[in-house]
């Protein structure tokens, strides 16, 4: 049913924990794990990209942690890839969810209420409300 599993990790302990739940479900259908880190790229207030160096680390050092973390947590109990974005984090999972053959997106939710979920806006749920993919969202127990 769920070949094609995308699962957006940011490497905090929640993602990492949703990322153990893709795998077992990747394993369940003889599934393949694709696993998304996105750079994001902050705005100025006029809306103009803000250099990333100054943020993140840049794209190749987000993918050896990515590929870190998915041998150390994957190793060979399902098959996987890897992908590095830069850009917003909603906008990327969607257009991956889009572009790829995916049939679910396994992501994180930090659960998020009120004026927090306000301020801090939510890239979970954006993806459930544009994704053309089902979204299974898991939020820290």
């Amino acid at each position: 049913m769920f070949q094609n599993i995308l699962c957006p990790v940011n490497f905090d302990p929640i993602s990492l924990s949703v990322l153990d739940a893709a795998v077992d479900l990747a394993r369940a259908n003889h599934g393949k794990l694709h696993l998304l880190y996105v750079v994001p790229t902050p705005r100025e207030s006029f809306g103009e990209p803000v250099p990333l160096e100054q943020f993140s680390p840049p794209e190749h050092e987000a993918r050896q942690q990515l590929e870190r973390v998915a041998a150390e947590r994957i190793k060979e109990r399902a098959p996987y890839d890897v992908t590095v974005a830069s850009g917003d984090p909603a906008m990327e999972i969607l257009n991956a969810a889009a572009g790829q053959e995916i049939d679910v997106v396994v992501m994180a939710t930090h659960g998020r209420k009120g004026l927090k979920r306000l301020v801090l806006g939510s890239v979970a749920e954006r993806v459930i409300r544009e994704s053309p993919r089902p979204v299974l969202t898991i939020r820290p127990s």
